[in-house]
């Protein structure tokens, strides 16, 4: 049971980790489920009290994440045709990343090229639609970076504890 769990927990802090930064897979929510089955292994130390903690941090990571673009677009000027547009673009280009070899570089350019397409076919001048773009651009990457740092400690103590039971 004791390698079942290290197993599935090492499958899950992976997946939250990808989660981090490929929309459409919720990482945040993954990273914790890591350590929570590492939780029930033999020999592992985690009490309530920090995967309460973990869980609350998890939660507010996962809400943060959804808000912060939207904010980031709107904070630049962006109106709703704009935020619209950034999540449009942000799925087309998870779609482009699946499809050709082009990585990472789709997903980070999805939500700018998307707002900015956004704005202008609500009719804003260039200034404005290029400010939207720039916030939603900024407001992901804010949203991403935080996903990341939280799994990165998910598996910091994952990783800590495996070292301690191995």
């Amino acid at each position: 049971m004791l390698y079942f769990l290290i197993a599935l927990s090492i499958i899950l802090a992976l997946i939250g980790i990808v989660g981090a930064v490929v929309p459409g897979i919720a990482g945040t929510p993954f990273s914790f489920l890591a350590l929570l089955a590492l939780s029930f292994a033999e020999g592992v130390s985690f009490s309530p009290k920090f995967l309460i903690i973990m869980g609350v941090i998890g939660a507010i990571v996962f809400t943060v994440d959804y808000v912060v673009p939207v904010w980031g677009t709107k904070h630049f000027g962006g109106t709703k045709a704009g935020v619209r547009g950034s999540t449009i673009g942000l799925f087309l280009g998870l779609l482009v990343t699946l499809a050709m070899p082009i990585g990472f570089i789709a997903i980070l350019l999805g939500p700018f090229i998307g707002a900015y397409i956004g704005e202008k076919n609500a009719g804003t001048d260039d200034h404005k639609a290029w400010r939207s773009a720039i916030g939603s651009f900024i407001g992901f990457l804010c949203g991403t970076g935080i996903k990341v740092i939280y799994a990165c400690v998910c598996i910091y103590y994952i990783v800590k504890e495996l070292i301690a039971i191995l």
